[in-house]
C-alpha cells in the first residue's frame, strides 16, 4: 500500500515508515501534519476527488534542517563582471506514520 502525495510543490510516493526531506513545514518538531494526497494504492487505485476526500495520509515532523550550499557565479568575459551568490534551502524531515483509506 502506497500513496502519492503533494507538498511544497512536489510529489512524492510515500509508503508507511517512510522518511523523507521535504521543503520546509510550518509546524514544531514532534507535530503530526496531515499531507495532501493525490493517488492511493492498496488492492485497488483511488485517484478521483470524492474517494481521495476519504484518504489520510499523516506525518510526524521529526526536525528542520538545511539543504546543501549552492553556489551561483555570474560573469561577462572582457568586462571584469564577476558575482557570486549561494543558497540553502530550508527543509524538514519527516516520517509517515499512518495511509488510510476509510471506505
Amino acid at each position: 500500500m502506497y500513496a502519492v502525495v503533494k507538498t511544497g510543490g512536489k510529489q512524492y510516493r510515500v509508503e508507511k515508515g517512510q522518511y523523507l526531506l521535504v521543503e520546509k513545514l510550518i509546524a514544531d518538531e514532534g507535530s503530526t501534519v496531515e499531507l495532501e494526497p493525490i493517488l492511493f494504492r492498496s488492492e485497488d487505485t483511488v485517484f478521483d476527488a470524492e474517494g481521495l476526500k476519504k484518504v489520510k495520509v499523516s506525518a510526524k515532523i521529526l526536525g528542520h534542517e538545511k539543504g546543501d550550499k549552492i553556489r551561483v557565479f555570474k560573469f561577462k568575459p572582457k568586462r571584469g563582471y564577476k558575482r557570486t551568490s549561494g543558497h540553502r534551502q530550508d527543509l524538514t524531515r519527516i516520517e509517515i506514520t499512518e495511509i488510510s483509506h476509510g471506505a
